[in-house]
Order: structure tokens, then sequence, then C-alpha cells
């Protein structure tokens, strides 16, 4: 990561944007209601082995429910290698082309659809970030004509089966953040080798980030305009950033 997108951790919101702006949306919470992961569990393995899965785990689940970080990352990847280890990860992957899509349609919120359309309309490079499944969170994503996807990748072995682990990382926390300005550096105009005239433009693009809980903080504490999409309002993790109908009625 470049010297200029760690600087990013001092950005405050007075910069003006530029001609690079990109727009960083959350999935689950953000720009559809609830969660996914259960759901997907469930139509990947079954209801049965699912709850099988949950009870066995119960303590950790528990733990990560009180102390969030890396106690909930833990029962996570814990939760898919009871679940998940063994299938074929192709038969994964095209079964979770339809979940993603009938999930966005039945869970999407309509006012956060509408703030990602706006910054399409403005020309603004649109990244979905999330800690759920890239698997799914790609075909909600092509349903929302995005530039691109950054989220948690499963991983696979030599016989083409899933582990159950995760492939790099959960990503949620400082590596939602970490990945995300990894994906701005590789995707940037500027890399091209043309020269912007713009005097806003400082070498890397202006952020505007949106996100709905506490794994979403150190992404929005990075992005020029960090947005709370969450429902919780000053009783939330992100009560300090600029709240979404704020934004909806300001530009």
């Amino acid at each position: 990561m470049s010297a200029a997108l760690r600087r990013r951790r001092h950005a405050t919101s007075d910069r003006m944007p530029g001609s690079d702006v990109v727009a960083a949306f959350d999935f689950d919470g953000t720009l559809t209601r609830g969660g996914s992961v259960w759901q997907f569990l469930t139509v990947m393995c079954g209801r049965d082995a699912v709850i099988s899965a949950g009870m066995s785990l119960l303590p950790l689940l528990l733990r990560a429910a009180l102390f969030g970080g890396k106690a909930a990352d833990e029962a996570k990847e814990a939760l898919f290698e009871r679940t998940l280890a063994g299938l074929r990860a192709d038969d994964v992957a095209q079964r979770s082309l339809a979940f993603g899509t009938e999930h966005y349609h039945r869970r999407h919120r309509t006012k956060v659809r509408a703030r990602l359309d706006w910054h399409r309309r403005q020309g603004h490079r649109v990244v979905v970030v999330s800690a759920s499944p890239d698997y799914y969170v790609k075909a909600a994503a092509a349903e929302l004509g995005v530039d691109g996807v950054v989220a948690t990748r499963l991983e696979v072995d030599g016989n083409g089966k899933l582990t159950g682990h995760f492939a790099g990382g959960n990503c949620r926390g400082p590596q939602k953040r970490d990945r995300l300005l990894q994906w701005m550096e590789s995707t940037s105009p500027a890399t091209d080798g043309t020269n912007s005239h713009d005097p806003n433009d400082t070498g890397h693009p202006y952020l505007w980030a949106y996100g709905n809980s506490a794994g979403d903080l150190e992404m929005l504490q990075v992005a020029d305009m960090g947005i709370d999409a969450g429902r919780l309002g000053r009783f939330g993790k992100l009560r300090k950033f600029r709240r979404l109908g704020d934004v909806l009625t300001a530009w």
C-alpha cells in the first residue's frame, strides 16, 4: 500500500472531491436489511445442518456476540467449517448466483440503492465491500452495476472443495479498510499514466463510505465522507458520522 493511501487515515471531510471519486458500500445491513450468512448457509447445506452447527458452536457464537472483533471472525470461520467444508466449490459458486440475486431483491433498501445510483450518475467509481462471501455478493453487485467487489473469499483445496476457511481472512474491520484502499489504488485512473489537471486531485481518490455496524468503523474512519447508514442513530457504533438521511437531503 502506498504512502499516499496510508495518509488517508488522517483525511478529513473538508477536502473537496476531485475528478476521481469512489463510493464504497457495505452489503449486509447497508444495501440490504439485516444479514445474509445464515440464510446462505441454509440454502447451501439445509436447515437441520445449520441448526446443528449453530448449537455445537453456541459458546463461540455467544462470545462473538459479546466481544465482536477477532471472536466474531473465529466463530464465523468455525461455522463455515462445520457447514461448508467438503462441498464442491464450483457447485456452491453456481448456486450462490441465484441466492445473491434473490436475497438482494427481497432485502434491498430503496433509499440506499437510490444513493448508489446517484453516485453512478455522477461518474463515481462504486464498489461493494463486505464480510460476506464474494460468491453471492458478486451476484448482487452485478444487479447494481458497480465497478468492483471486495468481500470475504472462501478457501478451496486441491480437489476443488471448500475447506470452510477464509482465503485471506474475514473482510471486516481493519481488513475491510485495507482491502478497500488496495482496490482503490489498483484501479485508480492515475495508474494509467495520465495526468490530471484538477486542482482538487491530491494523488488519491476522494472516498465516500457507507456502513451500518462496528465492522465498518475503520472503513468510515479512513473515508473523506463516512456515512452511517444504520438504524440505531445516536445509539449505534457509528454515531459520530453523518447520518444517511442528512446526506440525502443535502446532496
